[in-house]
């Protein structure tokens, strides 16, 4: 028997800020802050359109038959809005160098700066820090685009690092002038929720004070698109119908998530906002299993979720709601769910199910973003105390045991009534085995000291920025 109480004694990581860009489908543009994200996701928000122009044909691209060359059989994703603007002078770039940096490296920078303001960091407080740069990221169409043989002339100096993924986390430390360690990775559709389990060891080990971890994913050409729908990794009506009987395949999306991570004393001495604390993570790999590559291994997930709950020191019968990978595909959800039942559902009786949701049937699949977006979703569950409708969850799938796993499915707007912080675990595992989990705890807030007469008088905000057009978005903001 497995004995969670032994805790690590590592002191809990609170996350003082987020930044995020989510699309936001047909109603609104995209998503651009926390507040956005939880408002639609509250409202059951989807986020999937059909294929917008400005990326690729759909009269030339799109074929419902898997077997057609050079076609996809999907209609549908989760776009980003205008994700070639960028303001480079802000950033300190000329035209010339900003048109050949991926725009994946571009949302992360802005993102990152986003998620800074958002914890009221001042930027030249921030410079010079041992903060830990650990971005997701494993797409290379920019880098495609300018590789091409039709480009081929037209190649210039700024090419080699502008489209390279080894530039997304050192941009971001170079940027911000950052001295711990900066890495970009790609373990697929795992890499931002490992990232943000390397940031967390990184501090726990003394090697760094701050972190930064997230993930970026766009999808700027068809190709990726089309090896993933020969892969039949997509479903073809374009959505992610996790734990449903319909459930076949997922619908790739865009989007960037960071979140700025802090041991908790000193973000409890900063006087920071805290969102939650980080409790405990781990990573492991399925190495090799007789259903192939891409098959996620059960067994393995369920000694990466002892090790999680150990190294948090949280009993697993004690979580209250599990943010899934839940891609909403045949194979993939019945085996997470087992793992989840295994450890998280022992002990439980029916009336203490463990609440399960997976955002990508908001958001569809962002892939490298993925698990941070599954993260920010899980810290806003636990702050507003709510869970937020699965989407496209109709007919439970029959190979998932839920009675027996003491797991549930929210089909509105939930409550989390309990005398006690909240306890979560956001899940992820990529293609090709690498898995990961981290167990998030809510945080109560200090209790503050009344307003003075003098101090809820009317305050002035004083805006600046590097540019007019600059300055009138932030006032309008």
């Amino acid at each position: 028997m497995t004995d969670y109480s032994n805790a690590s004694r590592k002191e809990p990581i609170a996350i003082v800020g987020i930044g995020c860009r989510f699309p936001g489908g047909a109603t609104i543009n995209q998503i651009t802050n926390p507040d956005e994200y939880w408002n639609f996701l509250q409202r059951g928000g989807d986020a999937i359109t059909d294929v917008p122009d400005d990326r690729w044909s759909l009269d030339e691209f799109y074929d419902p038959d898997p077997a057609k060359a050079g076609k996809i059989k999907t209609r549908k994703g989760g776009f980003l809005r205008k994700v070639a603007d960028f303001d480079a002078s802000f950033f300190g770039y000329y035209p010339a160098e900003a048109n050949r940096i991926d725009p994946q490296q571009r949302i992360l920078l802005e993102v990152t700066l986003e998620a800074l303001e958002d914890a009221g960091i001042k930027i030249e407080d921030f410079s010079g820090t041992k903060t830990a740069v650990y971005t997701g990221m494993f797409m290379n169409d920019y880098w495609d685009i300018q590789a091409s043989s039709i480009q081929r002339d037209q190649t210039s100096p700024h090419v080699a690092m502008g489209a390279s993924r080894t530039s997304a986390a050192n941009r971001v430390s170079y940027l911000f002038n950052l001295k711990g360690p900066s890495v970009t990775i790609d373990t697929a559709c795992s890499s931002s929720l490992v990232g943000v389990h390397l940031a967390c060891q990184s501090i726990w080990s003394g090697e760094s004070e701050l972190g930064l971890a997230g993930g970026v994913n766009l999808m700027l050409r068809p190709e990726s698109s089309i090896m993933m729908s020969k892969g039949n990794f997509l479903s073809p009506d374009g959505y992610c119908k996790s734990f449903d009987s319909r459930a076949n395949g997922y619908v790739r999306s865009e989007g960037c998530g960071v979140v700025l991570l802090k041991p908790l004393s000193k973000a409890e001495a900063d006087g920071d906002h805290i969102y939650a604390t980080i409790m405990g993570s781990a990573v492991n790999q399925d190495g090799y299993t007789e259903d192939g590559f891409t098959v996620p291994s059960a067994s393995s997930q369920i000694e990466m979720l002892k090790t999680a709950y150990q190294d948090a020191g949280v009993d697993p019968s004690q979580v209250d709601y599990i943010e899934a990978h839940g891609t909403g595909t045949p194979v993939g959800d019945p085996i997470e769910t087992k793992a989840f039942g295994e450890v998280i559902g022992k002990d439980r009786t029916d009336e203490e199910k463990c609440w399960m949701g997976s955002v990508k049937s908001n958001i569809g699949h962002l892939e490298a973003a993925a698990g941070v977006a599954g993260l920010i979703k899980l810290t806003l569950v636990l702050k507003n105390r709510q869970i937020p409708q699965n989407l496209h969850f109709e007919n439970p799938n029959p190979k998932i045991l839920f009675d027996e796993y003491k797991l549930r499915v929210p089909t509105k707007l939930e409550s989390l009534e309990k005398n006690t912080p909240l306890i979560g675990g956001v899940n992820s595992f990529g293609a090709g085995g690498t898995n990961a989990h981290v167990v998030l705890k809510e945080y109560e807030q200090k209790q503050l000291a009344p307003l003075t007469n003098d101090q809820a008088q009317a305050q002035l905000f004083t805006l600046s920025s590097k540019s007019l057009e600059g300055l009138k978005a932030s006032a309008k903001n």
